[in-house]
């Protein structure tokens, strides 16, 4: 007969009672994990110059971090709020003019049908696309609102990281059932996967954007800061993601009579556009860190839908920080 120790029945009991509560916490608080994350890339991204404003420079520690915060707050607000005035002024006239639009779109649909042979464009095909295009737009649209939320949450978090950094991140890490050495793998890993998301990508989004400012200039596109704004959102999408800027572009060129100039951008775009953007994923990759395309790919589809427009960046690093995890244990517990 196997008898277990009454110490191992007691420590497994404890053990039950903790990730009892645990659950109960997270399941109550899951709303504001997205909120964790966000002030945790914020914090890897603000901690360094805090530090400088506070020892180098010997600012009171609450005057530095308060300063970093609502410097990096403001960028955030002036960034977000260009892009959303570029972007809410041209949806308002996709509104205001669309059965305009969609009859021009037509045209351009039937005289490629006609010319390849093939029907596209059929009515219950055309009701599919509004119902799905009308439903992510609500989604995107409610998931921005929700994470401006989470986005100031993220800030009221923050303010205790900067602060109480040291003692937070010590605790953090001694918490970890790890080994010393996968514990610093650990903290260096998270570091380097914050940086390469948060900063390579957004990077990635303006170097294409600066190229294709420039044929566009070339062309003389109409509403040229607007297609720049939309090259720089497709730009930090992989696998030619840039595509869903310049296409549409061309098309709306061509629709207007504009062939050349439409040729024009579809060979710029897949040319230098695209060659741009893998010259700049090579010098990123020795410069910050790679992120794998399907990393990128996915997180953005995921962040989107619970970030709204910050999961561009949060979308991939919550994919980034799962991976790494899995490396852990696999360095850990194999």
């Amino acid at each position: 007969m196997i008898v277990v120790p009454s110490l191992q029945i007691r420590q497994f009991l404890f053990l039950l009672l903790i990730f009892s509560l645990f659950g109960l916490i997270f399941w109550n608080l899951r709303l504001f994990v997205p909120a964790l994350l966000g002030a945790y890339t914020l914090y890897i991204l603000l901690h360094t110059p805090t530090l400088y404003l506070s020892e180098t420079l010997k600012w009171n520690k609450y005057i530095a971090a308060g300063a970093m915060m609502l410097v990096s707050f403001v960028v955030l607000m002036l960034f977000t709020g260009a892009m959303a005035s570029l972007l809410s002024v041209k949806v308002k006239m996709g509104f205001d003019n669309s059965q305009q639009l969609f009859q021009g779109f037509q045209v351009s649909i039937l005289d490629f049908e006609d010319r390849l042979g093939l029907h596209l464009l059929t009515p219950e095909r055309i009701q599919n696309i509004s119902a799905w295009g009308f439903q992510e737009a609500s989604t995107l649209l409610n998931a921005t609102l929700n994470g401006m939320l989470l986005l100031l949450m993220a800030y009221f978090i923050l303010w205790f990281m900067l602060t109480e950094g040291k003692q937070m991140e010590n605790s953090f890490f001694n918490w970890m059932p790890l080994k010393h050495d996968n514990v610093e793998y650990l903290r260096q890993d998270l570091n380097a996967l914050v940086y390469s998301n948060a900063v390579g990508i957004p990077l990635l989004g303006i170097i294409q954007a600066l190229a294709g400012l420039v044929g566009y200039a070339i062309v003389g596109v109409d509403d040229l800061w607007f297609w720049v704004c939309m090259t720089f959102l497709a730009g930090m999408i992989p696998f030619m993601g840039v595509m869903l800027a310049f296409l549409p572009l061309a098309m709306l060129l061509y629709t207007q009579g504009l062939t050349a100039q439409a040729i024009f951008i579809v060979v710029y775009g897949a040319v230098v556009i695209g060659s741009v953007d893998n010259l700049a994923r090579m010098w990123l990759m020795k410069k910050i860190g790679h992120t794998h395309p399907l990393v990128t790919l996915f997180g953005v589809i995921i962040g989107l839908k619970i970030f709204g427009f910050m999961g561009f960046i949060f979308g991939p690093i919550l994919i980034s920080m799962f991976l790494l995890l899995l490396k852990i244990y696999l360095k850990e517990f194999k």
